[in-house]
């Protein structure tokens, strides 16, 4: 499977997703840092809200941490960019928050629709593809079978 399908496919699955309501890319670095309300709703003023892919790479990257802090609607706003990102080798992969997938990780994940679910899957299968990626093959299938296909 071709990288740029992949990229494609994931740009257009969430084609018009805004962050909405959800927890951005600098409030969820202030929440990882502890920062008070005041802080984060100030990081919050940064945050690109209405168009994932205006998000910069370098950006994405400084604020990796970022996707642990996210809610459903800050999941489904900043998961492409960081998959398309990946893809094109300018961030680290998002795999560990699509394939360690407890209550909490599963939570952050209920707003993605069934079109940017199966572009996730497609990403994930062209992963398996992938030899750097082999020491997450057995995590990956697992995901697959346990959460993303069922």
């Amino acid at each position: 499977m071709d990288k740029d399908i992949v990229a494609n496919n994931i740009k257009s699955a969430f084609a018009g997703v805004t962050l909405g309501a959800g927890i951005g890319l600098w409030e969820a670095q202030a929440i990882d840092d502890y920062k008070t309300q005041e802080v984060q709703r100030r990081n919050r003023e940064k945050d690109e809200k209405e168009e994932w892919h205006r998000l910069n790479c370098d950006d994405l990257q400084r604020c990796h941490s970022s996707l642990s802090f996210f809610d459903a609607e800050g999941m489904r706003f900043h998961l492409p960019a960081y998959i398309v990102a990946s893809l094109e080798n300018k961030v680290d992969d998002p795999l560990f928050h699509l394939t360690q997938l407890d209550d909490y990780a599963k939570s952050k994940l209920t707003t993605l629709n069934p079109l940017q679910r199966q572009a996730i899957v497609m990403y994930l299968e062209w992963c398996l593809e992938q030899e750097e990626y082999a020491f997450d093959h057995p995590t990956i299938r697992m995901a697959l079978r346990e959460y993303w296909t069922t």
